[in-house]
């Protein structure tokens, strides 16, 4: 390793700034994939900061699935990385005990068995003769379920991390310590010069993996990251008479309900907690001088949760305390990390705010890797990625949510939750007369929207779960009045663009895969093409008059979709720019969608002057608008874009329509229920990087007759057999609906897919879900849905549960 004194290397292909568990990583894995030409600068020793006092638990489960795969690579890559350096990594592998207290967690750790089972992990009940076998020292009373986790346990910070520094050298890495960055400045080829006192170094890739100092290190590049840290404390027991006797290791228990961890540490028990009386430490920065510090014990504020670890293990009340740990931790708004490339910026590249770093590690190395060797993670990350926050998350909101995220750090995160620190944050002129409404509110990329509004005496706030909840009548309400008379939807969520300029068109061409309309008033749907083949995004791209078109994507993936549109260079004299925020919309659906409408405006709406996919600037009450007859609830309907300034004056004119007509407001929680009766897919849920468009049914919309985005990508993969096919399932459900990742098991029990949407579907009176299910199998097949973590008998439609045929939507 290379001392103070030596003299910077000139330049690399990526400099990774941060020597913790996370930047050795991702060096490590650069080197796996081939760049050997990579540096890691640390300001002061590899692990210091929030690495060195971790507890080093590690676990495979999580709810998400693309993480308990990432978790389950981490997990198996430390024997790998022993074995490949020599240098010990401390591992301890006896296992993990979950326990389930409440029906809800209950329903959380089936349905991670029944993801565990389809996944090939190991995961799986035991009963409590055999838990107390394997840890005889808790007491199991008032416990539903217990699940085991073989491969659960912790292991020894410094060594992991000094095992990725080992592998990433031995394949041509280099690592500075003591070698604190001063500043950053980005070059017009995209390169990045980084300054240390040690002398200046040209990077390719410029990587911030600076962990606590992530904040200051983004600053440096004009960046603002949504982190904040906190403190938190664990404490060590003394020896324990009975851990002492024993022959074995014992497993760790993962008791989320009664908010505490524990595991076994030497002849004692580690115990850490996340207390509701939280502590926010250095919000303004932290201190540069700041290194393997820790802060003033204050046992007092984690007392509650003490006290429930003493009662279902009773040992470690009568052990004394040994010592307290209480040192920092950074979180994100949402306690997931903050991953990818700043999409405002030319290779650079964040993996910040890890909170189980010790299960993630290898995985976020991996994919961090892939993503800026290869150009695209192998897995669709966009629950991570940094993209999913804009400017809108500043500090008031990502302090809220903190709070929130660490004081309830094991609370489940149900279905369809929406929890309300730190809102709101951006709202439309409209919100309080919808509030007043009484409308529910839900977040999206920082935007409020309506869920469902409630009517009469009913709550308005809705209760949460894995079952159906107080919202589920009331959704159906609105869903029915729209099927049978009309709705009128708040669509200003939706992300818009504008793309003006001669070479408008070309540009359009040059980035989405589909032919782009030339003629006024014409509309179509457009794939965007990943890296790897995949759909990154759909759009609806509209040509308003020559050089003048207007796109509508997803709202939640509006600065997700900068990094595709700003790979694609412009023409002379033309521009893209966002207009979500100036302007907003709403969507007015259902068979007596145009009866409501035609009264407003003097636009002839009939069908054969106004037909389906067609567009056009009309006045609707008086307002200016961009008319597009298209609708995501597969039913009769226009949507109506117009400046944010007049959605007030539409909104009451609309209203005011409907009511004549037994219309009224719709949320979007109907929204999914209606087009997952039509089968439509939605970025983000059924359609992301990970699927082909064979498989999505979208591979009509790809013409390869034309150059675009990322077509050789495609072409590598067009002609191959669809891994998996999304269809439409009814399932056999009475009091819980599927929402997403539910395994689906054949009749032979082997894994046949698995659900990307779900919800009752109130017009046809089933429960539906679109699912990806392998190609072999049929319709009218019969499978098993793991919905609440148990089979419930689900039936493949031949098509759509609603207008197949599409007559609704084009009457």
């Amino acid at each position: 390793m290379t001392t103070p004194e030596t003299k910077l290397k000139s330049q690399a292909q990526a400099v990774v700034i941060g020597g913790g568990l996370v930047g050795c990583s991702i060096l490590y894995h650069l080197t796996k994939l081939g760049w050997s030409d990579v540096v890691l600068l640390e300001r002061s020793e590899l692990t210091s900061g929030s690495t060195w006092h971790a507890a080093a638990n590690i676990h495979g489960l999580h709810d998400s699935t693309n993480i308990s795969r990432l978790q389950h690579y981490t997990m198996g890559l430390y024997k790998e990385l022993e074995a490949e350096t020599g240098q010990g990594c401390g591992i301890f592998q006896p296992g993990s005990l979950y326990l389930a207290q409440t029906e809800a967690r209950e329903h959380q750790l089936r349905l991670q068995a029944a993801k565990a089972r389809y996944y090939g992990m190991a995961f799986h009940e035991v009963t409590r003769t055999e838990a107390e076998r394997l840890h005889p020292l808790v007491d199991f009373d008032g416990v539903r379920c217990i699940m085991y986790e073989p491969q659960g346990g912790n292991v020894d910070p410094s060594g992991v991390t000094m095992a990725y520094a080992a592998g990433a050298r031995a394949r041509g890495a280099q690592i500075y310590r003591n070698c604190p960055v001063t500043a950053t400045r980005m070059q017009p080829d995209g390169s990045w010069i980084v300054e240390t006192p040690l002398g200046e170094i040209r990077a390719g890739w410029l990587v911030n993996a600076a962990g606590l100092w992530a904040r200051e290190v983004a600053r440096m590049a004009g960046i603002e990251l949504p982190l904040v840290p906190t403190e938190h404390q664990y404490f060590v027991t003394e020896t324990i008479a009975e851990i002492a006797a024993l022959d074995r290791r014992l497993p760790s228990v993962a008791d989320r309900d009664g908010e505490y961890y524990l595991r076994q540490e030497g002849k004692g028990l580690l115990v850490g907690a996340y207390e509701r009386d939280m502590r926010f430490w250095a919000e303004d920065g932290t201190p540069a001088g700041f290194g393997h510090e820790l802060f003033a014990d204050d046992l007092e504020r984690i007392e509650p949760n003490m006290l429930r670890a003493i009662a279902r293990v009773p040992a470690v009340g009568a052990a004394g305390i040994k010592r307290v740990i209480n040192g920092p931790m950074i979180w994100s708004p949402d306690s997931s990390a903050l991953f990818g490339p700043v999409p405002e910026l030319r290779n650079y590249f964040c993996c910040n705010g890890i909170i189980p770093g010790f299960s993630q590690s290898g995985g976020l190395g991996l994919l961090s890797a892939e993503w800026i060797v290869e150009g695209e993670p192998k897995l669709d990350m966009f629950g991570w990625d940094l993209a999913r926050f804009g400017a809108w998350a500043g500090r008031d909101f990502t302090r809220a949510r903190v709070r929130d995220q660490y004081a309830n750090r094991f609370k489940i995160h149900f279905p369809n939750e929406e929890r309300p620190a730190g809102r709101p944050v951006r709202t439309r002129p409209v919100y309080r007369q919808q509030k007043e409404m009484g409308a529910v509110f839900g977040l999206n990329y920082g935007w409020e929207h309506p869920l469902w509004f409630a009517t009469g005496g009913e709550p308005r706030e809705e209760t949460v779960g894995f079952e159906r909840q107080n919202w589920w009548e009331p959704v159906g309400r609105e869903a029915r009045m729209l099927r049978n008379r009309a709705g009128i939807i708040d669509i200003s969520n939706f992300a818009r663009y504008r793309i003006t300029g001669p070479g408008a068109r070309d540009w359009l061409e040059a980035l989405l895969a589909n032919r782009i309309p030339t003629s006024p008033g014409r509309s179509c749907l457009a794939p965007l093409i990943g890296k790897r083949g995949g759909i990154a995004g759909d759009f609806t791209v509209t040509c308003l008059d020559d050089g003048d078109y207007f796109m509508v994507g997803s709202g939640m993936a509006e600065r997700y979709h900068r990094r595709f549109f700003d790979a694609v260079p412009l023409p002379a004299g033309t521009a893209w720019h966002g207009a979500t925020e100036a302007m907003a919309g709403f969507n007015v659906a259902g068979p007596l969608a145009r009866e409501l409408l035609q009264p407003l405006t003097e636009t002839d709406l009939s069908n054969a002057a106004f037909p389906f996919a067609r567009a056009a600037r009309i006045t609707v009450a008086g307002i200016a608008c961009i008319a597009l007859r298209l609708s995501f609830t597969g039913d009769l309907g226009w949507e109506l874009h117009c400046a944010e300034a007049d959605q007030p004056a539409l909104y009451h004119a609309l209203l005011t329509a409907g009511s004549a007509h037994g219309a009224g407001p719709v949320g979007s929680r109907a929204l999914m229920s209606l087009r997952v009766e039509k089968g439509y897919g939605s970025w983000g849920r059924d359609y992301s990087p990970e699927y082909w468009p064979q498989e999505a049914g979208l591979a009509g919309l790809v013409r390869m007759d034309k150059d675009f985005l990322n077509k050789s990508a495609y072409a590598a993969i067009a002609a191959r057999p669809p891994r998996e096919v999304l269809r439409t399932i009814a399932i056999d459900a009475t009091n819980a609906d599927a929402t997403g990742n539910e395994p689906i098991f054949d009749a032979a029990g082997k894994p046949a897919g698995k659900v990307s949407s779900g919800a009752y579907g109130y017009h046809v009176g089933r429960s539906l879900a679109l699912a990806y299910l392998r190609p072999d199998i049929p319709a009218e097949a019969e499978l098993s849905v793991m919905v609440l973590g148990r089979p419930h008998r689900a039936t493949v439609l031949q098509g759509p549960a609603f207008d197949p045929e599409g007559r609704r939507l084009r009457a």
